[in-house]
């Protein structure tokens, strides 16, 4: 076939939407070659090729799932593997760290404000083997939104806790109608504030907040 018989034949498939990969298998003309004779056309796939393309798509998008959660199953691997069992020390340092990004700063007062259920928890277990703090010591307060339902919302954290209905104080509901909507139920049990009620005990009112802000003082050093 001459050459301007395959540029004919080319020109034809490109206007019926195959890709250049197609074109090159029907005529052995090379790509270079198919984009100097058909560049300056219009291309619009045919049903082959876009066919074809949602089929490479998905198969690429199965590969990055793939891709994606190998990655993750290793670093959980070599997290768990670099983390281990850790000492009453670490367990001091990583509790501090916790609370110098969500623990209250104001002299006197032990509160960590979260909206994690696993942060909550693992600060219970932080001011019970570090300060020796007992379970009954514990209060919550909740921060909720109108549209959560605060039976719920207590139910959903006395659960996750451990603590009981006792002892969780008085819901702050907040009602500001110019509140931005753009997080509205993203927290369906809202956020609490996890507290320390000293119960006459000397160690567990302000000097424990005393002790933590000077925990984190000499961390900044």
């Amino acid at each position: 076939m001459t050459k301007i018989h395959l540029k004919k034949r080319a020109v034809n498939l490109r206007n019926k939407g195959y890709s250049y990969s197609d074109i090159q298998m029907k005529t052995g003309v090379s790509k270079s070659t198919l984009s100097e004779w058909l560049s300056s056309l219009e291309y619009v796939p045919n049903k082959i090729v876009k066919d074809r393309m949602i089929k490479a798509r998905y198969y690429s998008s199965l590969a990055m799932k793939k891709i994606k959660k190998e990655s993750i199953l290793r670093a959980n691997r070599e997290a768990k593997k670099e983390i281990g069992n850790y000492s009453a020390r670490e367990l001091l340092f990583v509790g501090l760290g916790v609370y110098m990004g969500e623990g209250t700063k104001t002299k006197g007062v032990v509160r960590i404000i979260n909206s994690d259920p696993k942060i909550i928890k693992l600060m219970i277990v932080w001011f019970m083997k570090v300060f020796r703090i007992k379970k009954n010591n514990f209060r919550i307060r909740m921060h909720i939104y109108p549209d959560i339902d605060e039976g719920v919302a207590i139910k959903y954290w006395s659960a996750q806790t451990g603590l009981k209905k006792d002892q969780f104080m008085k819901t702050q509901v907040d009602l500001r109608v110019n509140k931005s909507l753009k997080n509205k139920g993203r927290l369906p049990y809202g956020t609490i504030q996890l507290s320390i009620k000293a119960n006459g005990n000397k160690n567990w009112g302000v000097f424990l907040s005393r002790k933590i802000l000077a925990l984190i003082a000499e961390i900044l050093k």
